[in-house]
C-alpha cells in the first residue's frame, strides 16, 4: 500500500546527502537523549525527581529575577503593574531559592501537588462526563468513563505520592522505548 505524500512527509530521497545526515543526527541525538533520561528515571526515580525539582528552583530563580527587572526598568508602564511583575519576581525568587535549598524535600512537595492535582482533575473530568451522559448515542460509554474517571481520582487522592511515582515511572519507560525507537530511525533513515 503506497502512502500518500502530504506537505509535511519527510521523503529521505528528496533531501541532499548532508540535510539527511543532519536529519539522522538530530534523530539520533534525540533518540539518545530520550534512553537516557527514561533510564535515568527508570533506575533512579527519586534521584530524578530530585534533579526535576533542581530545574524547577533554577527556573524560578531566573524567571523571578527577570520579573524584577521588568519591574524595575521597564518604562511607560503603570506603577502598580510595576508592583506586581516585582511582588511576583519575589515570590518566584524565594520559592527558587527554597527549592534548590532542598531540593529532596521539594520533589517530595512537587509529588504531592502534582498528585493532588491529577487526583482532582479526574474527579471533575468524572463528574462532568456523568453529567453529560445523558446526552448523545454513546452513553453507556459515557457512564463507564465517568465512573472510572472518578474511581481513578479517588485513588488518586488516597495516595498521591504512590500514584505519581508510578506515572513517573511509566514515563521513564516510555522514554526508553521512544529513545530506542528514535535511534533506530536515526539509523535506518534514508535507506531504501
Amino acid at each position: 500500500m503506497a502512502f500518500r505524500k502530504t506537505v509535511f512527509s519527510l521523503d529521505s530521497q528528496e533531501l541532499a546527502a548532508g540535510a539527511r545526515r543532519r536529519v539522522r543526527w538530530g534523530l539520533g541525538l534525540s533518540g539518545v537523549a530520550a534512553l537516557v533520561i527514561g533510564v535515568l528515571v527508570v533506575v533512579w526515580p527519586g534521584g530524578s525527581a530530585v534533579v526535576m525539582a533542581d530545574l524547577f528552583g533554577i527556573y524560578w530563580i531566573v524567571a523571578g529575577i527577570g520579573y524584577i527587572l521588568v519591574g524595575i526598568f521597564t518604562t511607560g508602564m503603570k506603577a502598580w503593574s510595576r508592583v506586581l511583575d516585582i511582588v511576583l519576581g519575589v515570590f518566584q525568587l524565594v520559592v527558587g531559592v527554597i527549592v534548590l535549598a532542598n531540593p529532596a524535600e521539594s520533589a517530595v512537595v512537587l509529588g504531592l501537588f502534582l498528585g493532588i492535582w491529577l487526583g482532582a482533575l479526574w474527579i471533575i473530568e468524572g463528574v462532568v462526563t456523568l453529567v453529560q451522559s445523558a446526552d448523545g448515542p454513546s452513553h453507556g460509554w459515557a457512564i463507564f468513563l465517568g465512573i472510572v474517571s472518578l474511581l481513578g481520582g479517588i485513588a488518586v487522592l488516597t495516595s498521591p505520592l504512590w500514584a505519581v511515582a508510578i506515572l513517573f515511572t511509566v514515563a521513564g519507560i516510555l522514554l526508553i522505548v521512544l529513545g530506542v525507537a528514535q535511534i533506530v530511525r536515526a539509523f535506518t533513515f534514508g535507506g531504501r
